[in-house]
């Protein structure tokens, strides 16, 4: 196991993602910040929260589940529990940044697409990810905003731990 961001890091790397954030939006109005579920909601809670406490703006702020738009629903051998979707608002014609944990083959991602199109129809559509693993990818998906990018082989895994669900602030490298 290799760390590749600390607890100290992490704080560093979120600040930079957020001040990027603000940097090309400036005005939120048109602009909503959405998460993944499960994991990229962590990643979202804290971006949203340091947008909003930077900028004293009203953020709109959702939480996205992607189970049933995935292409493995029904090759997992096990039935997928949805997670929560969370949105009070439309996107219809708005920007939209979709924020996730790690970006591997960018399935997820094409999910989350196809899921957010049943809340209308964004103007424009922005990836922000903690971790590219940018060598693997399966669909022509890059992200806008990086936190760290990480050459990886397929038998390695990235795990990123949450001070709010795993008690601490970290991400490693596994090696399986």
């Amino acid at each position: 196991m290799k760390t590749l961001l600390d607890h100290n890091q992490l704080n560093i790397t979120l600040m930079r993602l957020a001040h990027q954030l603000i940097e090309n939006h400036l005005n939120f109005s048109e602009t909503a910040i959405i998460g993944i579920q499960p994991r990229g909601i962590w990643l979202s809670d804290r971006i949203a929260g340091m947008v909003k406490q930077i900028t004293g703006q009203q953020i709109d702020y959702g939480k996205l589940d992607i189970t049933f738009y995935r292409d493995d629903v029904h090759s997992q051998g096990a039935v997928m529990v949805p997670n929560q979707t969370d949105m009070s608002f439309s996107v219809e014609g708005r920007k939209v940044v979709l924020i996730d944990d790690v970006l591997f083959t960018g399935r997820t991602i094409r999910s989350a697409m196809d899921a957010l199109l049943d809340f209308g129809r964004p103007r424009d559509v922005e990836l922000m990810v903690l971790i590219d693993r940018r060598f693997s990818r399966e669909l022509p998906i890059q992200p806008d905003y990086v936190g760290l990018t990480v050459d990886t082989v397929n038998t390695q895994k990235v795990k990123v731990y949450w001070k709010e669900k795993d008690e601490k602030d970290q991400v490693v490298l596994i090696d399986q």
